[in-house]
């Protein structure tokens, strides 16, 4: 049995650990708040103190981190992940970056003569706790085989093809998550002004032919917003952005994907960005003009 090194044991990697663990994984960890992962040490995770220890002691190195410029710096220097990366090691990175950063860092761990696969997850925390979210990966296809044992303690597993695929399918993804939240938002706040009963309008909405599970999951964060997101504002605006990005480098046109962008930049302005995607509804209630009749409170 492979053993697993998790680098970032916040929200989707602890949750990921925890999993390995319970599998029956020998699973590493390091993380930069060695507190806030003491319950999975309490559970047989074993912790280093660097991203280079991770990658000397494991076969199996995994990362799920916010941005480029995060793994990036766990990558490099005399203390990252490329310095122990030796022949035979795969290195699972499930952050959503950009594909081309993705593609850069697969290079330089093939100079090392290991493999770099991107395997981002589309799924919320629940879903990876209860090991049902998608998990895409791009790379080398026997590397792929290697690991899939490992995934699916996660998720269903699904090569998409070479370096960045797998990113840029996550991305396309991402794209409908926030145009799906905005349109029922918008819709929801039309009833909402017209005086139509709020739980009574999502709840319908939700029933209807619009009814992806997706927003039905998550019509009760829509009328009672938690105060830790499963996804938030922050990180879909980032999505987006790598998405408006990708598609200049190869010249698609994303009409949708610009309004959400306008409207996240708009939330964040707002103070809502680490609020769930759910607050969107929020968001506009707070834009409307005169106040809606039960427009939901709001505590950016």
């Amino acid at each position: 049995m492979e053993s697993i090194g998790v680098i970032g044991l916040e929200h989707m990697g602890g949750d990921m650990a925890a999993r390995w663990l319970a599998a029956g994984y020998t699973v590493y960890g390091t993380t930069r708040s060695r507190a806030r992962a003491q319950w999975l040490v309490e559970h047989g995770l074993r912790p280093l103190d660097t991203p280079r220890a991770i990658a000397e002691a494991v076969d199996v190195i995994v990362t799920s981190l916010p941005d480029d410029c995060v793994l990036e710096s766990v990558a490099s220097g005399p203390d990252g992940i490329l310095a122990g990366l030796r022949a035979g090691k795969v290195w699972l990175d499930m952050s959503t970056v950009s594909p081309d950063g993705s593609r850069e860092l697969a290079a330089r761990a093939r100079e090392r003569g290991a493999e770099m696969l991107d395997a981002p997850v589309s799924g919320t925390v629940p879903q990876v706790q209860a090991g049902t979210p998608t998990i895409m990966i791009g790379g080398d296809e026997e590397a792929c085989r290697r690991v899939e044992p490992v995934l699916r303690v996660l998720g269903t597993p699904r090569r998409i093809g070479e370096h960045g695929q797998a990113l840029v399918l996550k991305l396309a993804i991402n794209i409908s998550l926030a145009v799906q939240m905005l349109a029922f938002s918008e819709g929801l706040l039309l009833a909402d002004r017209e005086g139509i009963d709020l739980q009574l309008a999502a709840e319908v909405m939700a029933e209807s032919a619009i009814g992806s599970p997706m927003l039905k999951a998550r019509v009760p964060l829509v009328l009672d917003t938690p105060d830790a997101a499963w996804f938030d504002i922050a990180q879909m605006h980032r999505d987006i952005r790598l998405a408006l990005a990708t598609a200049h480098e190869l010249d698609v046109p994303l009409p949708s994907a610009g309004v959400a962008d306008d409207v996240l930049a708009g939330a964040t302005t707002l103070g809502y960005q680490r609020r769930d995607i759910a607050a969107i509804y929020g968001v506009l209630a707070r834009l409307a003009e005169p106040p809606c009749h039960g427009a939901l409170p709001v505590d950016a």
